[in-house]
C-alpha cells in the first residue's frame, strides 16, 4: 500500500489514522510524513550494523515477487566474536519469486533445503553452523511423515550432529500452492567472511 495525501484520508480507518499519527507517519492534521525522524540523541545508541543475505541464483528476494513482500530473505550481523545469521522463512521459491513444484510437498521440501543452502553459502556457512530450525507445514497431518523423512535424510546426508533445536508448526502459508516453509538461525565464528 503506498500512503498519500490523496488516499490517506478515503482509505485508512479511524483507527489507522490514529495509530500511523502515533506512529509519526502521519501529522495530526492527517497529511503523510515522507520519512520518520530519526532520533540521534546522546541517549541512543547506534543500531547494530547488519548486511542482508542473499542467493540470486536460486531465489529472488521478496520485494521483486510478483506480488511484492517487505522482508530480507537472511539478515546477518555480529555479536562479540560470533556472526549471527537469520533466515527469513524460505519456501520452494525460485529466482523469479514463483512457486516451484506446485502440489508436489516433497520437492517442495528439497528445494526449500537447497534456497537455504545457497543463502547458507552467500554467508560464508555451512548446515553445520545451524543452531535452531522452525518449520512450516500447511498440512502437518498429511505431511509430516514426509517432511521428517527427507529432513532425516538431508541432515544424515550433510552430516549434522548435532542436529539443530526443531519445532514443526501446522500453519497457513502465504500462498496456498506452497506446503512447506522454513525459518533459520545460524552462528559462525565472527572472521568468517561472506562468498563474493
Amino acid at each position: 500500500m503506498t500512503i498519500s495525501k490523496e488516499n490517506a484520508a478515503v482509505t485508512l480507518s479511524r483507527g489507522e489514522r490514529a495509530e500511523m499519527t502515533a506512529l509519526g507517519l502521519l501529522t495530526p492534521e492527517g497529511e503523510c510524513v515522507l520519512a520518520p525522524s530519526k532520533s540521534t540523541g546522546a541517549d541512543v545508541a547506534p543500531p547494530v550494523e547488519k548486511r542482508s543475505i542473499t542467493a540470486p541464483s536460486v531465489l529472488n528476494e521478496a520485494y521483486r515477487y510478483p506480488r511484492p513482500s517487505s522482508f530480507s530473505r537472511g539478515i546477518r550481523f555480529e555479536l562479540g566474536d560470533k556472526t549471527l545469521l537469520l533466515i527469513s522463512g524460505t519456501a520452494s521459491v525460485d529466482e523469479s519469486g514463483l512457486t516451484v513444484h506446485a502440489g508436489d510437498f516433497r520437492a517442495q521440501c528439497w528445494r526449500m533445503y537447497r534456497n537455504i543452502t545457497e543463502l547458507l553459502n552467500a554467508a560464508g556457512a555451512t548446515w553445520h553452523d545451524m543452531v535452531r530450525t522452525t518449520y512450516y507445514l500447511r498440512d502437518i497431518e498429511r505431511d509430516y511423515g514426509d517432511f521428517n523423512e527427507i529432513r532425516t535424510a538431508f541432515f544424515a546426508w550433510v552430516g549434522l550432529d548435532p542436529l539443530p533445536a526443531s519445532t514443526g508448526i501446522q500453519a497457513r502459508l502465504c500462498r496456498e500452492d506452497l506446503l512447506v516453509e522454513m525459518e533459520a538461525i545460524a552462528v559462525i565464528a565472527s572472521p568468517r567472511s561472506p562468498a563474493e
